[in-house]
């Protein structure tokens, strides 16, 4: 009789190297059948690299990969889906203009005589969306949908080839708490179902929640594996950054002054649909505070922030900073005015991917006369500017200053954005999602400079979705539901219930929703 393997995937002293930086260094990872493992580390500790060599998108230097006890080479991710291996990466790998469907069949279409023939295939994703409660249209385009159901697509597109081992890249980074509570959900019926999954975090609250067991990295070493019925989350982040994490943040009370940044009546279209995101919306940020807008996502929050920073023009109202109308001012002259801005979305608003880190990190400073002479780059001050905030902000990356940016890990890139803004010391702060995709470590660190900025005098602007982000940093809370400010709170004398219910649209101030 032939003894079941204990494991269903087994990496054996994984080594990959790239230039400057060894990625993994002798990892070993083991993944029983049936278990959510979670797979935690800071930004750059070599989580993604490993998935990606388990996926096939990586060759390993050294090491070896073993399935149900048998060795095997994945030389690419048809070699992984043809071991029943799927990935869900972190950076959606979907076609915008193709229909949800479409997207999901793709690479693994079903053909009668050389055409395609959808029926069959309509039938069985219909059959698991109902069986995983992954609801979705699917004939709506990728492009129309939100990125929660854009998540259950890529999972969808997993189940379709039957696969038995599932890889979520951080897969809440882009998630509403609601949509991570359903996800939660969804992955403890996959495992209820036998499927196997590798869960890369550094959410310690989920990884306790969901997963069996956590292995965790640290700058590319494996550091161990624990039980997660036996440990807590201040142990889990000593492992992971080597020290005591503050969990909670230190500040004193603000004391606020004079109004940096006044909004009035403010209202601005949605690009989609002709309807209002924001509706006469007014508030102001005075120096010495930080004012959160808290929602649940889709509820106007991008589009505010899109015509307070420029990316949008707003139909109705005023923007005022430091007095100044900046309404239909231009990005550099807002900048220049006084306004710094960490966008939610780091690739298209935050970075130029195929830029060196110091390129990026004088994004918009290049023209003072620090970086520059008779209209001439001043290349020894930009390295040495970029080579500063590297350290300060402990950017990690491959080749330092002369990085490509693309090649950085997403909270490395996030980080790199975060030195920028904070370093030009600016009176208002404009932080959309400021720790999305970020370790405790550095969640921790990036907390303290925007309470440090505000100490400083500083008038910040968050917006988050992060509830835990919102109760702690926050000195006056504004809650957002379908374009309109429906409640202005104090952290202090309010609970996460209560601000549910704002965000839920059950309640607002002023009149009860439920009258």
């Amino acid at each position: 009789m032939t003894s079941v393997p204990e494991y269903v995937i087994e990496m054996l002293h994984i080594t990959k190297e790239f230039p400057g930086i060894k990625a993994n260094d002798d990892i070993t990872l083991q993944l029983r059948k049936g278990e959510i493992h979670a797979l935690l580390g800071e930004n750059g500790a070599g989580k993604s690299t490993l998935m990606s060599v388990l996926f096939g998108l990586y060759q390993p230097d050294q090491g070896e990969i073993r399935k149900d006890g048998k060795p095997v080479k994945i030389n690419n991710p048809n070699d992984a889906t043809a071991l029943h291996i799927g990935m869900v990466h972190q950076h959606f790998k979907l076609i915008d203009v193709f229909t949800v469907l479409d997207n999901i069949i793709l690479g693994a279409e079903d053909t009668k005589l050389g055409f395609l023939s959808k029926k069959k295939a309509r039938e069985k994703v219909t059959e698991l969306s109902e069986r995983y409660g992954l609801k979705v249209d699917l004939d709506a385009k990728i492009e129309d949908i939100t990125v929660g159901m854009q998540q259950r697509v890529e999972i969808l597109k997993m189940l379709y080839r039957d696969n038995e081992v599932l890889i979520f890249d951080e897969p809440t980074a882009v998630l509403t708490p609601q949509e991570i509570d359903e996800l939660m959900k969804i992955m403890k019926g996959l495992a209820a179902e036998g499927k196997s999954i590798l869960f890369i975090t550094h959410k310690l609250n989920e990884i306790m929640a969901v997963a069996d067991r956590c292995s965790v990295l640290r700058k590319g070493k494996y550091i161990g594996t624990v039980n997660t019925a036996d440990t807590n989350q201040a142990e889990l982040s000593r492992m992971m950054v080597g020290r005591d994490v503050q969990l909670v943040v230190d500040k004193k009370p603000a004391v606020p002054t004079d109004a940096v940044l006044t909004v009035e009546n403010l209202t601005v279209k949605a690009k989609s649909y002709n309807r209002e995101a924001v509706r006469n919306v007014s508030f102001t940020a005075r120096a010495g505070e930080i004012v959160c807008i808290a929602g649940i996502d889709g509820n106007g929050q991008s589009e505010l922030v899109y015509a307070i920073t420029g990316l949008e023009k707003a139909s109705k109202g005023r923007i005022l900073l430091r007095g100044e109308d900046v309404t239909t001012a231009s990005i550099r002259k807002r900048s220049k005015a006084g306004m710094s801005h960490i966008p939610e979305d780091r690739h298209k608003h935050g970075l130029i991917l195929d830029n060196t880190l110091e390129q990026n990190l004088v994004l918009q400073r290049y023209y003072e006369p620090r970086f520059q002479k008779a209209g001439f780059i001043r290349f020894d001050a930009m390295r040495a500017y970029a080579e500063s905030l590297i350290e300060q902000y402990d950017v990690r990356s491959g080749q330092g200053p002369v990085t490509v940016t693309r090649s950085m890990s997403g909270g490395n890139q996030q980080k790199a954005i975060i030195a920028r803004e904070i370093d030009r010391d600016l009176p208002l702060i404009v932080a959309v999602q400021p720790t999305r995709g970020l370790d405790v470590g550095a969640i921790e660190y990036i907390h303290h400079q925007l309470v440090s900025a505000r100490d400083a005098g500083k008038a910040v602007l968050l917006v988050s979705l992060e509830l835990d982000e919102v109760m702690n940093l926050s000195d006056r809370i504004l809650v957002m539901y379908e374009g309109e400010i429906v409640g202005e709170l104090d952290p202090k004398q309010t609970t996460v219930e209560e601000l549910g219910l704002y965000m839920a649209g059950a309640k607002r101030q002023g009149k009860e929703a439920a009258e």
